[in-house]
């Protein structure tokens, strides 16, 4: 009940206005780019409208981010190219319906694997992505985004493929496009009573509609035949052989489909947290994806994730409550069932527009002005994640990739740090006083600081500025003391933290230093 409470979030002030107007505008923006997905994985229109509605509607009530926006997104629907070629090639005229069916049961797996991962706590890992991979994951997005706008200025031929525009459809196209884009950039300095995007594209689409103008519209970018009209999604079991080969076929797709629509939508959460100043739930997050995906696969939907491009219009034009992915969601069904013949024909230089003006948002500009102040390995990080994701699609590989390079780059960082500062005192006494973090990657660089044969008789080894942190680190203790003993000299260790006599403890098998001295850390531990 506690969700169902917050289902307006009446903990806080909420501007009504601005959720039922941002999320009319955000249903605007989905359906083109619903469509658009659908069609990237050869599915029927209705599958990418139906997954927006569903995981729209349900992660808008139940997830972590108010005001985040879900839906069929292109990083899924790539997922299923692959998947499907498999299918094709092992069943030789299988039908477009019949393919649905695994596509529709990959995702109810992969939600499954999503509730999972939220049940586990594990959706707190997403703060080790570095803020140098956040910065190349969000430039790389909204570069994608704006070439995914591309095609709007590419009609059908008679033969079906797809070709530029040329003379005056180009010409108004572009001045649609950029009188959207004017409006807004320019509403906002004049008044925010109302989103700038919504007016866009009412204003555009009147005078398009209004004068009569030929323009490329949204019904021209469905397949002969196709529609957006449809009815209300209804339940149904995913129509597939239930035998171990077609879980074994459809596993790995589930996984990857689980894995980057977590790592788009706990992203794009923590992108919507920074705007906001406010703090999400990425482990709630993680279930209502989960449950989303599971529903909109019985409700024949392709499955996705949350959208960075809908939430930032959704966020810019003021948004911050649950309501607005509620109404979106809604509307969204609206346009399905009662508006698809006017929605059909708005133009898609509106759309367009707004999408343009959302890839120019979403890209990190300061990140640009920062590039000879950030250290070279930060540089190097944010330019590959943007790569990886404009060229690949793949989002999460790019994260990855990015997590991965971060993280040697640290390691080795903090390899070349250890320091060994060296004293002898008054008794005779040689002191290695340690600094930096003994792990697997220092552990060379600590060996080579000690002197074992001219060393005196008795050495201390002072950790108090140190920490020992792996089974490498412990291995190293356990030969350097090892070369002290078989000198015939005496070594202590010294100031080691509660947390790294723990780790010797329960290494013992590994060391054997001292043992007469030290039986319960086989080590000698000085109390100073």
């Amino acid at each position: 009940m506690k969700h169902v409470f917050n289902l307006f979030d009446l903990k806080q002030k909420v501007n009504y206005k601005n959720e039922v107007l941002s999320g009319l505008t955000v249903a605007l923006a989905l359906v083109p780019e619903a469509i658009a997905f659908a069609l990237i994985a050869d599915l029927s229109p209705l599958t990418g409208l139906y997954a927006a509605f569903s995981i729209g509607l349900i992660t808008s009530i139940f997830g972590g981010r108010p005001g985040m926006i879900s839906g069929a997104t292109g990083a899924i629907a790539v997922i299923y190219v692959g998947m499907i070629t498999v299918i094709k090639k092992t069943n030789p005229g299988i039908t477009v319906d019949e393919i649905s069916q695994y596509v529709f049961a990959t995702v109810v797996l992969a939600g499954f694997i999503q509730i999972l991962v939220g049940l586990l706590r594990l959706g707190k890992f997403i703060r080790l992505v570095p803020h140098p991979v956040m910065f190349g994951f969000v430039n790389g997005l909204a570069i994608v985004i704006f070439m995914a706008q591309i095609d709007s200025f590419k009609v059908r031929g008679q033969d079906g493929v797809l070709e530029w525009m040329t003379g005056n459809d180009l010409f108004v196209m572009l001045g649609l496009v950029l009188l959207t884009m004017f409006i807004i950039w320019g509403l906002p300095r004049i008044t925010k009573l109302v989103p700038s995007s919504l007016v866009a594209i009412i204003v555009v689409s009147a005078i398009a509609l209004g004068f009569g103008i030929e323009t490329k519209a949204v019904e021209d970018t469905l397949r002969a035949g196709e529609t957006m009209a449809g009815g209300i999604p209804t339940f149904s079991i995913p129509g597939i052989p239930f035998t171990l080969d077609t879980f074994l076929l459809i596993l790995p797709y589930a996984v990857i489909v689980a894995g980057v629509g977590l790592i788009e939508s706990l992203l794009t959460l923590n992108l919507i947290d920074e705007i906001t100043q406010t703090r999400g739930s990425g482990n709630k997050e993680s279930v209502a994806q989960g449950a989303a995906n599971i529903a909109t696969g019985f409700l024949g939907g392709m499955g996705g994730c949350a959208m960075i491009g809908q939430s930032l219009i959704n966020i810019s034009s003021g948004a911050r409550a649950r309501l607005s992915g509620i109404i979106a969601s809604l509307g969204l069904l609206s346009f399905i069932l009662w508006g698809a013949p006017v929605i059909e024909k708005l133009p898609m230089a509106a759309l367009t527009g707004v999408m343009i003006m959302v890839s120019i948002g979403t890209f990190e500009w300061a990140s640009l002005k920062v590039f000879g102040k950030m250290p070279k390995t930060d540089v190097i990080v944010m330019i590959i994640v943007t790569l990886i994701t404009v060229i690949l699609h793949n989002l999460a590989l790019a994260v990855l990739v990015g997590v991965i390079i971060s993280a040697l780059a640290f390691a080795w960082e903090n390899a070349i740090r250890i320091r060994a500062r060296k004293h002898i005192d008054e008794n005779g006494t040689k002191h290695y006083e340690i600094y930096g973090p003994l792990f697997f990657g220092s552990i060379s660089v600590f060996t080579e600081k000690f002197d074992v044969q001219n060393d005196p008789d008795d050495v201390i080894i002072d950790f108090s500025e140190s920490k020992v942190v792996d089974m490498s680190a412990i291995e190293a203790l356990n030969s350097i003391t090892d070369k002290y003993l078989k000198a015939g000299k005496k070594i202590h260790l010294r100031h080691l933290s509660p947390d790294c006599q723990k780790l010797l403890k329960n290494a013992d098998k590994l060391i054997e230093v001292n043992v007469q001295e030290d039986p319960t850390y086989h080590v000698v531990v000085d109390s100073v």
